[in-house]
């Protein structure tokens, strides 16, 4: 038994049992990757993947057990070389983020800046993904660090912790009827409903990205119906066709700079939507380098951009 050996039974995992892709992956032949199977499954005395002809369909139960061996003993080859890294380079060496663009573009970049003034020999890759695919780079060990609202938290494999809490809010065009309707409910001591909202086109954000899950779920639950015209990865997006006139816009409260979005107004729905609650996650099992420990520690509150 030896590590290529593993690294291949992992991949074809995550392969979805296609060699070639495998291959690809390992810099290897698709001949090399069957022989490396066949030597296992002749070593162990299982076979440890369904076939059909040469084809594999699966694994067998030995297999899938197999399987979780794997990964904790690749994971702790990956913890031995970062236990020597934390002594030999206690200062420098790679840190991986992946986060959605939302927390990217407004709630890190002061904990960002304050991490590359302490550590600045530190290479720090920051991804932008969906929270899918954060979660899945966590457990691949391609990120040491995962931040999003939705998924990570009820993802197998992951230890989460909370971030930050935040509230979306709706945004109009300087002038808009709905800012005026808000206007004369505020001088009768009412706030904004739900129907008011979904009187007008909405834009907001992709299914599954930013609280969009709550946002249909206040809707369905008053029994509205509202027009969704356009939905965007990013608030910067949904901004801009706001600004068009295109319909108003939902979104993350601490997109909104009423410096910078001098053409836009924010109308507070904080009682119509949930609190939304991102969530820093980690490998459960993987061993964190001390820098990585302290980019999570700058993200205590104090260090959060305010959200509401």
């Amino acid at each position: 038994m030896n590590f290529q050996q593993l690294r291949i039974i992992r991949e074809t995992v995550r392969s979805n049992f296609n060699l070639t892709e495998v291959a690809n992956k390992l810099f290897t032949s698709q001949s090399g990757v069957s022989k490396h199977i066949k030597d296992l499954e002749d070593e162990l005395g299982i076979e440890l993947f369904e076939r059909k002809g040469k084809r594999l369909l699966g694994m067998t139960a030995p297999g899938r057990e197999l399987a979780k061996i794997v990964d904790r003993m690749l994971l702790d080859s990956q913890n031995i070389k970062k236990l020597a890294e934390q002594y030999s380079q206690q200062d420098q060496g790679n840190l991986t983020v992946a986060t959605t663009h939302t927390q990217a573009r407004y709630v890190l970049p002061p904990i960002v800046a304050k991490f590359r003034q302490q550590y600045p020999k530190v290479k720090l890759h920051l991804h932008q993904g969906s929270p899918q695919e954060i979660a899945q780079m966590l457990l691949a060990g391609e990120a040491d660090i995962g931040i999003a609202t939705e998924t990570i938290g009820n993802v197998e494999g992951l230890l989460t912790f909370p971030f930050h809490s935040w509230h979306h809010a709706v945004i109009v065009p300087a002038g808009h009827a709905l800012e005026k309707q808000v206007a004369k409910l505020h001088k009768s001591g009412k706030q904004l409903t739900l129907a008011a909202i979904a009187a007008y086109p909405l834009i907001t954000y992709h299914s599954g990205f930013t609280g969009r899950a709550s946002i249909e779920k206040a809707f369905q639950e008053a029994g509205l119906a509202p027009e969704i015209v356009l939905s965007a990865l990013d608030a910067d997006v949904i901004k801009s066709y706001v600004e068009l006139g295109m319909g108003i816009g939902i979104v993350a409260s601490m997109a909104f700079n009423a410096e910078r979005d001098l053409n836009l107004h924010r109308l507070d729905c904080s009682h119509l939507f949930p609190a939304n609650l991102t969530r820093i996650a980690v490998r459960e099992g993987q061993l964190q380098r001390h820098f990585a420990d302290h980019f999570i520690a700058l993200c205590a509150p104090q260090n959060v951009a305010k959200s509401d």
